[in-house]
């Protein structure tokens, strides 16, 4: 928990401070009370006391009950507002983090667990700082004041006191033994249940049209069963403090007054008022010293839960990304577009064995060349390394002559158009989404945008869509089908204007015969391009330059698909399962 603090700002550090002062102020404040208490109490019990006599320590309890109040407030102000600046501080560098972070990374940690991380976890730990600040600095000043203030008084009320204060600490430590453990599990299991839903309102199509809702309800129920029943497990502990601390606290003030009647009661006359007005104010100082322990004991309820978030939270801070920025921005001298693999093998993290294996290709300027192969054979492996969204385990990767490892991120990314195999589009219009992120060049023309939808054969029904190319598209592209989505992605990745196109089976949504215009258009728009395609459909493909066909990660065919027919058993397989003899044929 102690690390969170590190990244406060030096600023919110000096509130801090302030804050202190003013803590120490309120306690006088509140300590010098009880003074003023005995005082009122010995007047009252002396004869010939007037009530003007009264009036000046009425006075000055009020001032400082007011005063109190008043440096309460400041703390209070002060006290959230390093809260919430550390909370926004937080979420904004996990999502950061987040967004450096290579697959790898993200697969390790889970979607929904990076979800629940810079939510609720961080909330966590905006709350012990916001109470933390009030209370964990003003416990420790307030005991140690009042247990000063009542040394001396009587050593049977000190014991009483000290009896009080043990049972508390007993009781505490008795919570947190069987707590900490369950706010733990309340973290995971919260993890789970976001999984569970996510995973439901993603899916909910599929749901549906295969009758799972009792299904996916009983996944539900269970994670949110295991949940509420930790949740009340941990809270029914927690609720024995109330009850437990009211009867502390009334146990040590019958205490105090049953002492205090026994030593009036044997007390000479004369300081029978001393011994009573004395029992009056050590009650006021007893009860200060077991609310302050009270307050170690709010915190110590909430620092396990917030202890755990604070661990989460650091973890993704302090994850490494395994994908290093190299410091080259530009390729060798006179090669643009060239994307070449050397013996190229690649195995994902804890995986028994590789998914490719001795991987060499050279794609050229201008060239398309598609990747074909059975499901699970690698193809959508072979081209996630070029982005470097995973990092090649033996061999090299190279663009423009250059090895990707020794590119920035930025310009790496720069030179290529990536449409993946399933289409994403975010909230905002059509424009925003297709004149999507930074190329590194400057902001073209709204007719670039229109070109780029043009060829991805979109501009029907982007222009049937109200508003047109300024017309809403809802999250994740709710509102047009998947072919509409695929076309949009498409544009986007066209408007880029980049050096090579990366296509992961990217054209399956679409019918054949807007599949067929589109690669057309594509063509003649990108000539100049290297374009490399994923696909399943060998209606796709066969107009490729080169095709290189996996199977179980190796490179079993790599030719024209005139070649490939006559050569390759995999390809033969895979086209004829497909389509007749005379359409293969067929150009």
């Amino acid at each position: 928990m102690l690390k969170i603090f590190k990244y406060l700002k030096r600023n919110e550090w000096l509130l801090v401070l302030v804050s202190i002062a003013f803590i120490v102020t309120q306690v006088w404040l509140d300590l010098k009370l009880p003074d003023y208490m005995a005082e009122i109490t010995t007047l009252i019990q002396t004869k010939g006391t007037g009530t003007s006599e009264l009036l000046v320590p009425g006075i000055y309890m009020l001032l400082c009950a007011i005063g109190s109040m008043i440096a309460a407030i400041i703390v209070g102000f002060f006290a959230a507002k390093v809260a919430a600046g550390l909370s926004m501080r937080l979420r904004g560098m996990v999502f950061n983090k987040t967004l450096s972070f290579s697959m790898e990374e993200i697969n390790g940690f889970s979607i929904a667990s990076l979800i629940t991380r810079s939510t609720n976890d961080i909330t966590q730990i905006q709350l012990i700082v916001a109470m933390g600040l009030q209370l964990v600095i003003k416990a420790p000043i307030l005991a140690v004041w009042a247990v000063i203030k009542i040394s001396g008084k009587s050593w049977e009320w000190t014991a009483a006191t000290g009896g009080a204060v043990g049972a508390l600490i007993i009781m505490l430590v008795t919570v947190i033994i069987f707590v900490m453990p369950k706010f733990q599990s309340i973290q995971r299991l919260t993890d789970n249940l976001n999984r569970v839903t996510r995973e439901n309102l993603t899916g909910l199509r599929v749901v549906r049209a295969y009758n799972s809702e009792k299904y996916q309800e009983g996944k539900f129920e269970k994670a949110n069963d295991d949940l509420t029943k930790t949740n009340l497990f941990a809270n029914r502990l927690l609720a024995i403090f109330s009850p437990g601390m009211t009867f502390i606290m009334s146990g040590l003030s019958v205490s105090i007054y049953w002492i205090g009647a026994h030593l009036i009661n044997g007390a000479e006359l004369p300081d029978r008022i001393s011994v009573f007005s004395n029992m009056v104010v050590f009650s006021s100082y007893a009860v200060q010293v077991v609310m302050a322990f009270m307050m170690v004991s709010m915190i110590f309820i909430m620092m396990p839960r917030a202890a755990v978030s604070a661990k989460r939270v650091l973890e993704v801070l302090e994850t490494e990304s395994k994908i290093i920025d190299g410091n080259i921005t530009e390729g060798q001298s006179g090669i643009v577009g060239e994307v070449e693999f050397r013996n190229v093998s690649f195995k994902y993290p804890d995986a028994e064995a590789p998914i490719l294996q001795n991987i060499t290709f050279k794609a050229q300027k201008g060239e398309t060349v598609a990747f074909i192969g059975s499901t699970g054979s690698g193809k959508t492996s072979v081209i996630n390394l070029i982005p470097r969204f995973y990092d090649v385990t033996d061999g090299d990767v190279l663009i423009d002559g250059v090895n990707v490892k020794n590119y920035t991120q930025e310009a790496l990314h720069n030179k290529i158009g990536y449409v993946p195999q399933r289409a994403i589009l975010f909230s905002g219009t059509i424009a925003s989404n297709v004149g999507y992120g930074d190329n590194g060049k400057k902001k073209s023309a709204d007719d670039m945008i229109k070109h780029a939808v043009e060829i991805a054969q979109g501009k029907e029904f982007v222009e049937k869509m109200e508003g047109q190319y300024e017309g809403h598209i809802s999250q994740g592209g709710g509102n047009v089908s998947g072919g509409q989505k695929q076309r949009l992605s498409i544009a986007r990745a066209i408007y880029r204007q980049p050096e090579i196109y990366i296509f992961d089976d990217s054209f399956s949504a679409l019918d054949y015969k807007t599949d067929h215009t589109l690669r057309s258009a594509l063509k003649k728009g990108t000539n100049d391009a290297t374009t490399l395609i994923v696909a399943q459909r060998i209606g796709t493909i066969k107009n490729a330059d080169r095709i290189i066909v996996l199977e179980e990660g190796k490179v079993v065919g790599n030719g024209t698909h005139e070649e490939l027919l006559e050569n390759c058993k995999t390809y033969q397989e895979i086209a004829y399962s497909q389509l007749s003899k005379e359409e293969l044929a067929h150009d």
